[in-house]
């Protein structure tokens, strides 16, 4: 039996959810462990760029982009069965998961920004 549920969105779009699916726990902690790695690789190419390293602190950031990419899959896959019509139940540990990834994502956008300051910070410092 399908679920009849409409959404109003944005400018008064809507669209129907037909048909509930489940969140597998592979796909939560896929979310949790690639968010969490690749968070830890964007603070370690801080760290090396804080040591003037950054042919290593460019890597380390390629490589956090890389596992990113594997938790954004993830999640696109969700975001792509709801645009569908095809809902899922989401409980805590999917909160868990989204929150993990929504802060690895900030932590993206800021390094950007921290890596440059960090860059002219060694330039002052006589590091180069």
């Amino acid at each position: 039996m399908y679920q009849q549920i409409r959404f109003v969105l944005m400018k008064g779009c809507t669209y129907m959810v037909e048909e509930s699916i489940e969140i597998s726990s592979e796909d939560i902690f896929g979310l949790i462990a690639f968010s969490g790695d690749a968070k830890a690789s964007y603070h370690a190419a801080l760290h090396l760029l804080r040591e003037n390293k950054v042919k290593e602190a460019e890597a380390e950031v390629a490589k956090a982009n890389s596992i990113l990419n594997e938790a954004h899959a993830i999640q696109t896959k969700f975001v792509t069965l709801e645009a569908q019509g095809k809902s899922a139940r989401v409980g805590v540990l999917m909160v868990h998961a989204q929150d993990h990834l929504m802060n690895t994502i900030l932590v993206k956008e800021l390094l950007d920004h921290m890596m440059t300051m960090q860059k002219e910070i060694n330039l002052l410092k006589g590091m180069n």
